[in-house]
C-alpha cells in the first residue's frame, strides 16, 4: 500500500512523525512524504529520510493509495486524487455538517478522523480526546501568561497572596486536564458539568464539582453532553454566573456534539467580572461559551481578558503531531486489517468514519 503524507496548509503539525511512519514501512507498507511537511512541527525532512520518500505535493497526489492529511485539502488538491484512493482527513461535520460538499462529484473514499466513535476498542484511535487533552493543558498555560498575578499561594516577607481561583466549564477530555494542570499550578479549581457521571472524576482531581440538579442526560450519546431545558439552563446561567464572578480564571470547554456550543457566559457576567480576570474559550469555533469570543483572537472587555481558541492543541506542534499520528496509525491498521477481510461496513469504527461516498456510510 502507498501511503502519502501531505503538508498542511495552516497547521504548524504533521499527520504522522518519522517514528510513526517507520511502523507502517516496517509493515511492508511504501510511505511517501511531502517536502517540508515534517518541518514546522520539529521533524525536517532528513528525519524521514529513511522511512519515506520525499515527494512534490503533485507526485503524491498522484500516486498515493491513501492520503493522511489533518485538514481537507484544498479544492485544487481534490481535483487530482485518484479516484480509487482514500483521504484520510478531519472534515469536522460535527461542527460542519456542510463540510462533506466540497467532496461532491468526487468518487474517492474520505475517512474522517474525528468520527471515530468513543468506544473502548477505539480509544487509540480517538483524535478528538488526544487533541482536547492538549488543549486543556494549553488553555491553563495561555491563561497564566495573561493573569497578572501567581496562581499559587504565596506567603513572603512582603506579605501573603491568595491562590487563583480557576473555574472549569465542562468537565471532558479538555475540562479535566484543565483541571489537573491549573491544580499543578496551586490553584483553587471549581469545575461545571452537566452529566453527573464526571463528578468523580472531577473530585479525584482535586477539584470541587459544582452541580445544577434536574440535567437531562444521555447514555447513548457517547460521553457527549446533550441539550437541556429551558428551566434548567436558566438555573445553570444563575449558578455559572454567580461561580464566574467569584474567580480569576475561567476556562470553557462546553460543546454539544452537532449544535452551537452553550452561551454560559453572559455580557452581564463579564461586565460583573473583576478586572484582570480571564477567560479561555475552547468552543471558540462552535459559537464560544461566553457571548464575546471571537475565534483566534484575545479581546479585552472591561478589564478582563477573553481568548477564544479552538486549536490550542496544535500550539503544542511537536506532541499534537506525535499523537495525531499515532492515532492514524492504529486507526489505519485497523481499517486494513478489516479491508482485507471484506468487513469494513461491517465495523462499527469503519462505519462511522466513512462520510463520503455517503451510499457507503
Amino acid at each position: 500500500m502507498v501511503i502519502g503524507i501531505l503538508a498542511e496548509a495552516e497547521l504548524p503539525i504533521v499527520s504522522m512523525v518519522p517514528d510513526t511512519a517507520a511502523r507502517l514501512t516496517k509493515a511492508g507498507h511504501r510511505i511517501l512524504i511531502e517536502q517540508g511537511a515534517g518541518s514546522a512541527a520539529g521533524f525536517p525532512d532528513h528525519l524521514y529520510a529513511e522511512v519515506a520518500e520525499l515527494k512534490t505535493r503533485a507526485e503524491l497526489l498522484a500516486e498515493s493509495d491513501i492520503l493522511l492529511s489533518v485538514q481537507v485539502p484544498t479544492s485544487t488538491d481534490l481535483a487530482q486524487i485518484r479516484p480509487e484512493a482514500t483521504l484520510i482527513t478531519n472534515t469536522e461535520i460535527f461542527a460542519y455538517p456542510d463540510s462533506l460538499n466540497v467532496f461532491e462529484g468526487y468518487a474517492f473514499r474520505v475517512l474522517s478522523m474525528d468520527e471515530i466513535p468513543r468506544t473502548s476498542l477505539a480509544q487509540s484511535m480517538d483524535v478528538l480526546s488526544s487533541m482536547a487533552s492538549l488543549s486543556g493543558y494549553r488553555a491553563v498555560l495561555e491563561a497564566s501568561t495573561l493573569f497578572t498575578r501567581y496562581f499559587p499561594m504565596m506567603i513572603t516577607a512582603a506579605g501573603s497572596i491568595k491562590p487563583a481561583k480557576v473555574l472549569v466549564l465542562g468537565a471532558g477530555v479538555a475540562g479535566l486536564q484543565a483541571i489537573a494542570t491549573a491544580k499543578r499550578l496551586g490553584a483553587q479549581v471549581e469545575a461545571f458539568d452537566v452529566r453527573s457521571a464526571v463528578k468523580e472524576e472531577v473530585q479525584s482531581l482535586g477539584a470541587r464539582f459544582v452541580e445544577v440538579p434536574g440535567a437531562k442526560e444521555d447514555g447513548g450519546a457517547g460521553g457527549y453532553a446533550v441539550e437541556q431545558s429551558a428551566d434548567y439552563l436558566a438555573r445553570q446561567k444563575e449558578e455559572v454566573q454567580r461561580r464566574a464572578v467569584q474567580s480569576d480564571i475561567v476556562i470553557a470547554t462546553a460543546q454539544i456534539r452537532g449544535k452551537r456550543a452553550p452561551l454560559l457566559i453572559t455580557e452581564e457576567t463579564i461586565q460583573a467580572m473583576r478586572p484582570g480576570s480571564v477567560v479561555v474559550d475552547l468552543a471558540a469555533s462552535t459559537g464560544g461559551n461566553c457571548a464575546f469570543t471571537q475565534d483566534g483572537k484575545c479581546i479585552e472587555v472591561n478589564g478582563v481578558h477573553i481568548l477564544g481558541n479552538s486549536r490550542l492543541a496544535y500550539s503544542m506542534r511537536q506532541d499534537a503531531s506525535l499523537l495525531y499520528g499515532n492515532n492514524v496509525y492504529h486507526f489505519l491498521t485497523h481499517y486494513l486489517k478489516q479491508a482485507e477481510q471484506n468487513a469494513l461496513m461491517h465495523d462499527e469504527i469503519c462505519r462511522a468514519v466513512c462520510v463520503h461516498p455517503k451510499s457507503e456510510s
